[in-house]
């Protein structure tokens, strides 16, 4: 395979960016970008960078020799500063010297074919940056360490020891040999797929554990949904004015509390609007309000005649009220759900125990071993299914080789979830989600 390299950090400005690259003949091109030296692997260097046009920058190098390496082969991490000027020379450098710029999931693709990493294992890398809250970072992480793949190995080694008993039986009958004990099979066989049913029962599809929760903030014009929007974030991220009308689309933002990441929408005013632009921001706002996980509404003390109106528009999701600008108003006890000032950020410690409280029903993850995805689970339904099929042919009397090729597609689907076999479109398909240098 080729020398590749990639950017590891986001394409920004910031304290540092990170340069890895990987490929068999990288070493070579050490002395060109860094003098001649002699690198001692898995030890932090700091060395001046020369690319092209000489010196760009003093950073840190750490060389890894294959196969002790992320993806087995030989590889080196650059860090250098994180200015935009800096990426784009190193970048120059590299492909100067030939190296070819990674696609996204090229060096844990790289992993997984130089066998440092099982097909799970390396969508487990995915899985773990992708998750939004803490209990998916631990079973994510659950798989990422090999629990999964030793799970699924232990139970394709007890299908083949089954599939073993049976197949000998087949071969050697006829020779006067017997090692069919057809209650004992039976026994074994009922109490693999009870233990498998109870390890599949452990197992979580990410689409359902990992989905980030969506809130909309809704209300009258003027009640402070972007000032609340912008202290519940962190910091202004919609504009705020007295102007009826200010805000006319949906602004997103993410708020991360107590282990959970939401993403939270800032809408428009609700009042009966002239501007068309300012129209089709209410309606769309109103729409989107029906499709989220909660919805909070923000009122004013003289905004107790709209409460009942903006609440029956959610009858069908969660519905949580406040009252803003407790700081010059006085709360109205027994109305709303709380009471907070935007402006001084009273009350918005409660505000966020509610929000958490309104989603301490879903499900709990910390239920569940291990994070899945679609084909996971499919593919365990499918070894399910056929360990059936197997313990019906042995009670139906039906042929041996019958239930030995049960058997064998139930160990096959297992192989398929570590990636002991594969096709090339399934690869393109898992790597091409993952992050450019990753």
């Amino acid at each position: 395979m080729s020398v590749v390299y990639a950017l590891a950090t986001p394409p920004a400005k910031s304290a540092i960016c990170v340069f890895r690259v990987t490929g068999k003949g990288c070493h070579k091109s050490l002395n060109n970008f860094f003098g001649s030296r002699c690198f001692e692997p898995n030890v932090f260097n700091v060395v001046f960078f020369s690319g092209l046009d000489g010196v760009v920058d003093r950073v840190g190098l750490v060389v890894f020799k294959a196969p002790k390496s992320y993806t087995g082969e030989d590889s080196f991490e650059v860090y250098a500063h994180g200015g935009l000027a800096v990426m784009s020379n190193i970048s120059k450098a590299f492909r100067g010297f030939g190296f070819e710029e990674a696609v996204g999931g090229e060096f844990t693709k790289r992993a997984f074919l130089n066998n440092k990493i099982s097909l799970n294992e390396a969508e487990a890398v995915s899985d773990l940056i992708d998750c939004t809250d803490e209990n998916g970072v631990v079973l994510s992480t659950n798989s990422l360490l090999g629990g999964l793949a030793s799970q699924v190995s232990f139970f394709a080694g007890e299908i083949d020891g089954i599939r073993v008993r049976i197949e000998a039986e087949i071969d050697f009958s006829d020779e006067g040999e017997s090692f069919y004990d057809v209650a004992g099979l039976l026994d074994d066989l009922k109490n693999l797929k009870n233990r498998f049913d109870l390890f599949v029962g452990g197992c979580v599809n990410k689409k359902v554990g990992s989905q980030k929760k969506n809130i909309v903030l809704i209300g009258p014009v003027n009640s402070g949904k972007s000032s609340v929007f912008n202290r519940l974030v962190g910091f202004d991220r919609a504009i705020v004015s007295n102007t009826p009308g200010t805000t006319r689309d949906m602004i997103e933002s993410e708020l991360f509390f107590e282990s959970s990441v939401f993403s939270i929408f800032d809408t428009a005013g609700v009042r009966d609007a002239e501007d068309d632009v300012e129209k089709a921001g209410i309606q769309y706002s109103l729409s989107q309000a029906n499709d989220s996980d909660l919805v909070i509404g923000v009122f004013e003390e003289s905004d107790q005649g709209v409460f009942d109106y903006f609440k029956g528009l959610c009858e069908h999701n969660r519905f949580i009220s406040i009252q803003n600008k407790v700081d010059i108003n006085k709360p109205i006890k027994g109305v709303f759900d709380c009471y907070v000032s935007a402006k001084t950020g009273a009350g918005f410690d409660v505000l966020k125990g509610v929000i958490g409280n309104c989603f301490q029903s879903g499900l709990k993850l910390e239920k569940y071993d291990f994070l899945i995805r679609d084909r996971h689970e499919a593919l365990f339904n499918k070894s399910v299914s056929d360990i059936e099929l197997a313990v019906a042919g042995l009670l139906d009397n039906k042929p041996l080789e019958l239930v030995a090729e049960d058997l064998k597609s139930a160990r096959s689907n297992l192989d398929e979830v570590v990636g002991v076999k594969y096709s090339d479109s399934l690869l393109g398909d898992i790597f091409s989600s993952f992050c450019i240098g990753k």
